[in-house]
């Protein structure tokens, strides 16, 4: 178990941030893309892991009606992880009776608060 903990360390690269999504307003959504995007050309693809957390009625730039929703499909390419609160995702099934269809290469998580914890809890910023 050591062996795999000194492993994965040395993959880890030496930033790490988590964006949270939460609110409506494409401007907001914009904005998380773009600090995604230059903390990557800032500190080179390798040498951060970006991940961004979408709950609430911030769920929407994570799907395809989004007008970033290209955006997030290329930047998924590019190494950032794109994470849905199933917890929002079940709560808007109950209200429309549909559940939102996400971008290709988004990932559900089971609660998007608790996806922020975790990965403040692994060091990210």
């Amino acid at each position: 178990m050591v062996a795999a903990t000194a492993a994965q360390a040395q993959d880890d690269p030496a930033h790490k941030i988590v964006i949270q999504v939460s609110g409506p307003d494409p401007a907001e959504h914009k904005m998380a893309l773009n600090m995604a995007s230059n903390l990557q050309k800032l500190y080179g693809i390798d040498n951060i892991k970006v991940e961004v957390v979408a709950f609430g009625r911030g769920l929407g730039i994570l799907t395809p009606e989004s007008a970033e929703a290209a955006r997030v499909k290329s930047m998924v390419m590019r190494d950032v992880r794109f994470s849905a609160c199933a917890n929002t995702m079940d709560k808007i099934e109950r209200k429309n009776g549909k559940r939102p269809q996400l971008t290709e290469g988004v990932e559900i998580v089971p609660a998007g608060v608790g996806r922020i914890m975790e990965l403040q809890e692994q060091g990210y910023a």
